[in-house]
């Protein structure tokens, strides 16, 4: 007892210290360039839940909660979308156990949309990235739900890659595209990088400004593969269910200060 009192009082002592440089972040956030879209590779939730002797689960029940978190940072600063890599097409290759609980849990998640306040007080649209037909029937009806409850709504945008890949998602354009082709809607001089962003899982959804991966790991791992070409990458050491709006700030801030030439 006495151990665990012990260190607590570091984040005791210092938290209003924490909390006054947090204000004065967030203030200097806010008078900078706002990113619109923001894609966060959610990495680290196993790890973490290691790391506490937890189960797997464990580790993305909390990283659900934090993702939570993270629309409310953006809402206050005015992000208007955020992508989320939440479950690959490789990550099926798990567990049993760990890929039904997930599917539980996403499932969960689509049915609290549903009747969240939140997502309907601020308008906030949800679409589901990926391979569908991969998913369980529950799954993916749940999903198909909180998409057709949000669909209308234009403030906010709130996009969730499941049973997703980066080269499936170009793949399938592709599929689509010759289909049309053979069929007489599109001629080959028709086909440039507009119209393949046509044929995206989300069509015509905006290139993320900045990509953040927490859990320390460096690379892409098959995320977003043809609209990050020109977006800012960031990645953090934290595990995803650690990650702190302090964390955020700073890579907002960062983002702030870089000059994007696009090629230029």
């Amino acid at each position: 007892m006495l151990s665990r009192l012990v260190s607590h009082i570091p984040h005791i002592i210092f938290k209003p210290a924490y909390d006054m440089y947090e204000n004065y972040l967030l203030e200097k956030v806010k008078g900078g360039r706002i990113p619109s879209h923001v894609a966060i590779i959610m990495d680290g939730n196993r790890r973490w839940a290691r790391k506490l002797e937890k189960p797997p689960w464990y580790g993305h029940l909390f990283g659900s909660q934090k993702l939570e978190e993270i629309l409310e940072w953006c809402r206050e600063l005015g992000i208007r979308t955020l992508t989320v890599y939440a479950f690959s097409t490789e990550n099926f290759r798990r567990t049993p156990e760990e890929v039904n609980a997930l599917m539980n849990l996403f499932e969960e998640k689509f049915r609290e949309l549903l009747t969240d306040e939140r997502v309907h007080k601020y308008g906030i649209r949800v679409n589901v990235l990926g391979r569908k037909e991969l998913l369980p029937e529950n799954v993916r009806k749940a999903a198909e739900e909180a998409e057709r409850a949000t669909r209308k709504y234009t403030n906010y945008t709130l996009n969730i890659a499941l049973a997703y890949g980066g080269r499936s998602e170009i793949a399938d354009a592709v599929r689509d595209i010759v289909k049309d082709a053979l069929a007489g809607k599109l001629k080959p001089e028709d086909i440039d990088e507009e119209l393949i962003k046509e044929y995206l899982y989300y069509p015509n959804m905006p290139d993320p400004d900045i990509v953040i991966r927490t859990g320390g790991e460096e690379r892409i791992s098959n995320f977003l593969l043809y609209q990050i070409a020109y977006s800012e990458l960031f990645f953090v050491d934290v595990y995803f269910p650690e990650f702190r709006k302090i964390d955020f700030l700073r890579i907002i801030r960062e983002y702030q200060k870089r000059q994007r030439r696009f090629g230029r």
